[in-house]
């Protein structure tokens, strides 16, 4: 009886040294095919939503670049002479600019948005304050003003656009 359990377990753990060996490398084995797989199919997401992300960039960048005082102000004239209307206008123009853009932000990073979002509350805040002024009494004062204002300064749009050229190039 002794003979044949000790027969039994020099055939049995060898088996079972077998079998644990085995299945430790078939158990890796699948762990690194389905990490492959996810990693093939998030790259070939990455080169599919490349172009969407560059076209996100691109529209926030013109959106910006649209909202810089002295571009803006070229753009959108005075309806009137009466600064309260003007300074409506302009800022009416920056809020239908962003929101023909909201989509955008799903393809661009919580810190770009954010940056866009002070961008264009900077460059209302920038016009509020110049409708402030005492100086300001006509819509082409405040154009004047605002102008005046930005020889000095760069428009808070910068920053925005310097955001957006840093992770685009953090892209390649």
């Amino acid at each position: 009886m002794g003979d044949q359990l000790l027969n039994l377990l020099m055939y049995a753990i060898p088996s079972l040294i077998v079998g644990a060996i085995a299945f430790l490398f078939f158990r890796e084995h699948i762990e690194n095919e389905d990490n492959r797989r996810k990693f093939i199919m998030h790259k070939q997401l990455q080169k599919e939503a490349l172009p969407q992300r560059l076209q996100a960039y691109e529209r926030l960048s013109i959106f910006l670049e649209r909202i810089a005082p002295n571009k803006l102000l070229i753009r959108v004239t005075p309806l009137s002479t009466n600064k309260d209307d003007y300074e409506a206008l302009l800022i009416k123009n920056i809020e239908q600019e962003l929101e023909h853009n909201l989509s955008q932000q799903i393809y661009v990073t919580d810190n770009c948005w954010s940056i866009i979002n002070a961008s264009k509350s900077a460059t209302v805040q920038l016009i509020r304050k110049a409708a402030l002024s005492d100086k300001v009494d006509s819509a082409n004062k405040l154009r004047e003003v605002i102008l005046t204002d930005m020889i000095d300064k760069t428009p808070p749009s910068s920053a925005g656009l310097s955001y957006i050229k840093q992770e685009v190039s953090e892209l390649w």
